[in-house]
């Protein structure tokens, strides 16, 4: 079986690495997608639009920039893995469950025990939560077993 798997969430850590080196040592067929994760790209993805003087306006062509490829990946995902860091509030992170929970997509939360209660409702549409990447991998190693 082959399977193409979204990682959304935070950007400061190398959880994505950890999951691709665990995939990959277990010779695991997968496709690994993601959003842009350099922020300031990400952030600039709509000044090729024209200048803003307002941050609103700014962030607003960016973001409508960046959700054709998050929409269009997530689309045709099989499954997303949707981590939360605890350095900072991933918003987009939680709009991409959002988006999997409407569109049906099975997605898995990652993230640690103490943000349980604000990610209550993210965690109980999802298919599974984990803590660690290595939960993750093992997840991906069952799904895709022969």
């Amino acid at each position: 079986m082959y399977f193409t798997v979204y990682l959304s969430g935070e950007i400061h850590t190398d959880w994505r690495e950890e999951i691709k080196r665990g995939a990959e040592a277990r010779g695991l067929k997968i496709e690994f997608t993601s959003a842009v994760t350099d922020h300031d790209a990400s952030d600039a993805a709509g000044d090729h639009l024209g200048a803003e003087s307002n941050a609103f306006w700014r962030d607003h062509k960016s973001a409508k920039v960046n959700a054709i490829r998050t929409k269009t990946l997530i689309e045709q995902s099989d499954l997303v893995v949707v981590r939360f860091g605890d350095k900072y509030k991933q918003w987009n992170a939680a709009f991409d469950a959002g988006y999997c929970a409407a569109l049906g997509k099975p997605y898995v939360t990652l993230h640690a025990e103490d943000i349980i209660h604000p990610l209550k409702e993210v965690d109980a549409a999802a298919m599974a939560w984990a803590t660690t990447t290595e939960q993750v991998v093992d997840i991906l190693s069952y799904v895709l077993r022969d």
